[in-house]
This record gives C-alpha cells, sequence and structure tokens, in this order.
C-alpha cells in the first residue's frame, strides 16, 4: 500500500513504538503522585515539554500546555483568549478553529471571517481590515491543511499587533509543526501543534503561549499543565510527541526533511497529466501537500478507485469528512469553480516516502481518472 495522506495522519516513527514497553508496562505510575516513581516521571515529562517547545520557541519567552490534540489547542485558544468584543479569524481555518469562533459568535463574541486569495493563503489586508479597538483575538493558520499555501504568521501577528497591541494573535501550526523550518516571533501570543501529524501518537498535541500571558484554565480538575489543562498526564503520548519531534529537528533533519519533500511533490506535479489535473496547491506553499482537481470527476470516486488499487490519498481535512456539505467550504472559499470542486485531491508527502512511491502514483492517479473520465462521458 502507498500512503499519500500525510496531513490527515502519518505512521508512528520506530522511535516513538520503541517507548511503548517502558511508559505502558514499566513506567505507567501518576506523574502527579508524590512517591518518587510518580515524581521522577514529573521530571522527565517537564524535559519533554521543554524539547517540545524548544524547537520552535524560547523557553524565556514561551512556555508550553500538553492537550489531547491540536483540535483541543485551537479550542482552548480561541475559548479562552476570545472572550470579549470581536474574534477575526478566516475562511480558510481547520474546522477545529472555524467551529470554535462560530460557536464564539454564538456565545456573545462577535465572529468575523476574512477572505481567502485563490490559493488558501489569507487575505491580509481583509483581515487587517476587520481588526478594531475591540479585536480580543486574531487567529490564522500557518499552513493551509488544504491547499499547503503558507501564511507568514510573524508578519501578521506584528501588523495586527501594530493595529491593535492589546490583540492576542493565535496560530493552528498543526500542519508546518516539525514540517516548515521556522521560530515563533514575539508577537505571536499562541500557537497549536498535534503530535500525529510528524510520526507522534494520536491523542497528544500541545498549545505553546507566551510566558506572560495569562489565560483561564480550559479544562477544570485536578491542576495539572500548570492549572491550564487539567487531566492525568498522557504521559506515553507525551513522551512519544518528544521523541517524534526530536526525529523531525535533531541535527538538522528538518531542513533535509523538507528539500527532500520538495523533490517528492514536484516529481509528483511533474508526473500528473496536465489535461486531467489542474494544480490548487501554491508553488511556494508547504512541500508536504499538492492539492489539484480533476475536471470532470468526483473526487471521494477517484479516492476509492485509487484505493482499489493501493493508493491512499485525500480529498481534503479528514476532519470535515463527516461534515453535511458536500463541498468543501475552503474550496469554496478559493473560488475554485463548480466544475472543478468535485474533483480536488489532496496529495501528502512524508519524509519517508520514495521517488519509487510518486512514480507509482502517478501513473495510478493518471490512469484512474482517464478511466473515470471515459465512464462518465
Amino acid at each position: 500500500m502507498i500512503y499519500f495522506d500525510n496531513a490527515a495522519t502519518t505512521k508512528p516513527e520506530d522511535s516513538v513504538l520503541g517507548l511503548a514497553a517502558r511508559y505502558l508496562k514499566e513506567q505507567y505510575y501518576n506523574p502527579s503522585a508524590l512517591y518518587a516513581e510518580g515524581y521522577n516521571l514529573h521530571l522527565e515529562l517537564e524535559e519533554c515539554r521543554r524539547s517540545i517547545l524548544s524547537h520552535v520557541a524560547d523557553a524565556d519567552d514561551y512556555s508550553i500546555i500538553i492537550t489531547s490534540c491540536g483540535t483541543e489547542a485551537d479550542n482552548q485558544a480561541i475559548f479562552c483568549g476570545g472572550r470579549r468584543g470581536n474574534i477575526v479569524t478566516t475562511m480558510g481555518e481547520h474546522a477545529a478553529v472555524f467551529a470554535a469562533a462560530t460557536e464564539a459568535g454564538r456565545r456573545g463574541v462577535e465572529a468575523r471571517f476574512a477572505q481567502l486569495n485563490a490559493d488558501g493563503s489569507v487575505n491580509v489586508e481583509n483581515l487587517l481590515s476587520l481588526v478594531d479597538g475591540k479585536t480580543s483575538l486574531v487567529s490564522v493558520m500557518h499552513v493551509n491543511n488544504e491547499t499547503g499555501a503558507v501564511n507568514d504568521i510573524n508578519a501578521i501577528a506584528g501588523m495586527v499587533k501594530a493595529k491593535n497591541a492589546r490583540t492576542l494573535f493565535h496560530s493552528d501550526g498543526v500542519q508546518a509543526y516539525g514540517k516548515l523550518p521556522f521560530r515563533l516571533s514575539g508577537h505571536v501570543d499562541m500557537y497549536s501543534v498535534s503530535a500525529h501529524k510528524i510520526g507522534g501518537l494520536k491523542g497528544t498535541g500541545a498549545l505553546i503561549k507566551k510566558k506572560k500571558l495569562v489565560l483561564q484554565p480550559f479544562i477544570w480538575g485536578g491542576g495539572q499543565e500548570s492549572g491550564l489543562r487539567s487531566g492525568t498526564e498522557n504521559v506515553y503520548g507525551i513522551e512519544a510527541f518528544c521523541a517524534a519531534a526530536a526525529e523531525r529537528y535533531n541535527y538538522g533533519r528538518h531542513e533535509v526533511n523538507y528539500n527532500r519533500v520538495r523533490e517528492l511533490q514536484a516529481r509528483m506535479w511533474e508526473l500528473l497529466d496536465k489535461s486531467l489535473f489542474e494544480r490548487i496547491s501554491p508553488g511556494n506553499g508547504s512541500p508536504y501537500i499538492l492539492t489539484v482537481a480533476a475536471r470532470g470527476v468526483r473526487g471521494e470516486t477517484i479516492l476509492h478507485m485509487c484505493n482499489d488499487r493501493g493508493l491512499i490519498i485525500g480529498t481534503g481535512s479528514a476532519c470535515s469528512s463527516n461534515a453535511s456539505k458536500r463541498n468543501s467550504r475552503v474550496m469554496q472559499a478559493c473560488g475554485i469553480g463548480q466544475d472543478m470542486i468535485d474533483g480536488v485531491l489532496r496529495i501528502s508527502f512524508n519524509p519517508h516516502n520514495t521517488i519509487e512511491e510518486v512514480e507509482e502514483a502517478a501513473t495510478i492517479l493518471n490512469e484512474v481518472v482517464e478511466t473515470d473520465r471515459e465512464l462518465t462521458e
């Protein structure tokens, strides 16, 4: 089986699976307990937090809240950061931000949504026009999960702060962390990340926040995560997140991986039949995502036909696959026409993918789309 749906989830790294016996069968203690075994685990988790944070931010300026996933991290940022006035976000956000902002609107905090450019990046001019003296929070995703478009969040955050210095700035960095070379500037107040997008395990994420930022807890209880996210710590998940992040970042691997994946993406687009496919992903976007559209076919049909031939791809955000609307909200906001929107396909890469897999996948895609078009004509 060839797997090219890595934007949805990734295969856990071997280093992650190697930790299972240790933390599930031997060091299974509660890290909040007072006995030595629990306290020692507490110290290990503190080191994990520092390590996960260090790859994108300075510990002198930022701290980290471990969550159950990127969605929870996004929700904590929206509901605990945008508590008054209005929230400004974009039409291209992951459902974790978009739905949370919509719900905040129902709770009395006005939600405003900025327009997108054709590639899925935010229209910065429109975004800034929505920011005013009552804006409590702006949330702009780092990498669009459906097109791969990259937003310059450090620059955008700076422009937001110039307009209203009291406005908090959050970014969903789930598709950027462990993939793009970057570090957070002092203008970004909160940043969401997720373990299973980079070879970690499902069930662990984090919200990186400015140390001086005062937030209310999102989940109340025993006071874990410095009182900001209660619940017994998922020791194995946190250790696995730390190990997966180290696999991506240590020894400059993230830059090596970036260049490798860029070669995979370029080769895939080179081999896809241009008479069948039109590119949606921008040339300067994340190389980890290549989104294309095939006219005259349905993406869901192509997905299943490819699956039958041993190729797994996506049609957009996996988290929106149960949505009632047939077409992607993000693709509609990008202005994708009705002649193409049904045929949108997302091919997403992992550094472990090979050129040989790309070549075989391109052959399957070309043949499947050509066959389906002939059958529907």
